[in-house]
């Protein structure tokens, strides 16, 4: 059974995440992370989500948790992530990203992580997404510099980053199958 804490847990994604822990065989949902200022510090996650035979309590730092997941899922914001991917590293925790508008330096950290820890990182875990990049990966190289492609998205309200970071990586797929740098092509 592999235990899973997810981070930002009351967000719209967190508890998408919670939920999907606990209703999959082999995943035990065994922590969540809130922000400091959460009235749902110590807080029962089933009185959240509407069961209430889970009895995980929501804690305000990863590091109160360490010793009660395996994996961590993380789909917060830049800062928040990579101060969850140092404690992950010193804990030698396996760690899921889906976090976006992370900088370069930022994903340089994140890769040098992964030689260390289990890293998953990921604009968009969806698998029509990543079909798409494919997909778009093989049409640049086919249409080469004969025409131009251009990305547009359209997102709900509350969307945080736009780009988001699956536009951005559609960007870079196309900018790396002509050989381009995607920061010279905008």
């Amino acid at each position: 059974m592999m235990r899973v804490a997810v981070t930002g847990a009351t967000g719209r994604m967190g508890r998408s995440l919670m939920e999907a822990c606990i209703s999959t065989e082999d995943l035990a949902l065994t922590a969540a992370i809130v922000r400091p200022e959460s009235s749902l510090v110590g807080a029962k996650v089933g009185d959240l989500i509407g069961n209430k035979e889970i009895s995980v309590v929501f804690v305000d730092e990863l590091s109160k948790a360490i010793n009660d997941f395996d994996v961590l899922i993380d789909f917060t914001s830049p800062a928040t992530t990579m101060h969850n991917l140092s404690v992950c590293k010193q804990a030698g925790k396996k760690i899921v990203i889906g976090t976006t508008g992370l900088d370069d330096q930022q994903k340089k950290a994140i890769e040098e992580a992964g030689k260390e820890i289990a890293v998953v990182f990921a604009p968009n875990m969806s698998v029509g997404v990543n079909l798409c990049l494919k997909l778009l990966e093989t049409a640049a190289k086919i249409m080469g510099d004969e025409f131009d492609i251009e990305i547009v998205e359209a997102h709900h309200r509350h969307k945080v980053d736009a780009p988001s970071g699956t536009a951005l990586r559609m960007g870079e797929v196309v900018a790396d199958a002509l050989g381009r740098d995607l920061s010279e092509c905008a």
